[in-house]
């Protein structure tokens, strides 16, 4: 029989757990809303994406010859045209499918046969794929922890699901995309702790990220003395040439800036200091002043739990090997 001292105890057992787990529990809930809200929005910017291609991809084939290497036949421009049609009204259950029978018939094309207009449209898809695909992956493997689960902290929210379609190897050469190269530090502190810009493109404010600081590579400019310029004129630190490892990796994506497309060649190098790091921010140029609102040192466990964007976005993995002093003296290539 359950004494009074007996229900005494269990009730402070009770609240015991309860002010352990309760801090964690709301924090996880919270940081969960905030997952499907990003998995949502990014879904939104992927459908903006394949509806643009079904658009284009239809005006394209509607108006006949592509340009002066010839015309698009008949039959297959019908083919694309009925081929976009069913992608855009395809119901989501049935979307990958629609989409990638899209997605073969502009494979299958010759390159040279293909306006700039649609190959530019079809790496937006790839570029949103892949931001939907990372969100849901972050979402899905926090859903799966075992006190997510048992305390259904996903409420309703339905599971999300990768949208896999297949990515068509299409001639870039025909865009005149404007090719930009960077080089970016790694800039990491007596804590092992480093250094992330939080910003927005002024064209997307509400789509913030976190990046290290860097930029773009001047004429005649070395790798290493970009770095080293690009470091005192963000952060106010004057690095020296012994200071930098690397390049450790090397990035080269497709992407979006200012709303255009680029190539963009990014290399990291790694720069740990033992010396007190106090940030100025006040080299910004007047585009990094109306684009990026804060930075702060991160930890690898913070790097690790965080729902925000993180660029390069396996970051929180791919430091603690150089914070170790596991390098080969090669740049990885990353994505």
């Amino acid at each position: 029989m359950m004494t009074a001292g007996h229900v005494a105890t269990l009730l402070g057992i009770v609240l015991v757990l309860a002010l352990l787990l309760g801090p964690y529990l709301l924090r996880t809930a919270s940081r969960l809303d905030r997952l499907h809200v990003r998995t949502d929005a990014a879904w939104s910017g992927l459908d903006a994406a394949l509806a643009r291609r079904a658009v284009v991809t239809r005006t394209i084939a509607a108006a006949g010859p592509i340009d002066a290497a010839g015309p698009i036949d008949t039959g297959t421009a019908k083919a694309l045209r009925d081929a976009a049609d069913r992608a855009e009204l395809a119901d989501r259950g049935e979307r990958e499918a629609a989409e990638n029978e899209l997605s073969a018939l502009l494979g299958a094309l010759d390159p040279n046969d293909l306006a700039e207009e649609l190959v530019e449209a079809t790496h937006r898809v790839m570029l949103a794929r892949r931001v939907h695909n990372d969100a849901v992956r972050d979402t899905r493997a926090l859903r799966a922890r075992r006190l997510v689960r048992w305390l259904r902290l996903a409420g309703t929210a339905p599971h999300p699901n990768y949208f896999e379609i297949a990515e068509p190897e299409l001639d870039m050469a025909a865009l005149k995309t404007p090719r930009r190269r960077s080089a970016r530090v790694v800039l990491v502190d007596a804590k092992d702790r480093t250094l992330l810009f939080r910003g927005h493109e002024r064209i997307t404010p509400e789509q913030s990220f976190w990046f290290t600081p860097g930029g773009g590579v001047e004429d005649g400019e070395e790798l290493r003395a970009t770095a080293i310029r690009e470091a005192h004129e963000e952060t106010g630190l004057w690095l020296a040439e012994d200071d930098l490892l690397g390049p450790v990796w090397v990035r080269r994506i497709t992407t979006t800036l200012e709303g255009e497309l680029w190539h963009a060649e990014e290399w990291f190098f790694l720069a740990r200091l033992n010396r007190p790091v106090d940030v100025d921010t006040s080299g910004f140029t007047q585009l990094e002043l109306d684009t990026i609102e804060e930075h702060r040192w991160w930890d690898v466990r913070e790097l690790a739990r965080t729902t925000d964007v993180v660029y390069p976005p396996e970051f929180a993995a791919l430091l603690p090997p150089l914070l170790a002093g596991r390098w080969d003296g090669r740049a990885k290539p990353i994505s």
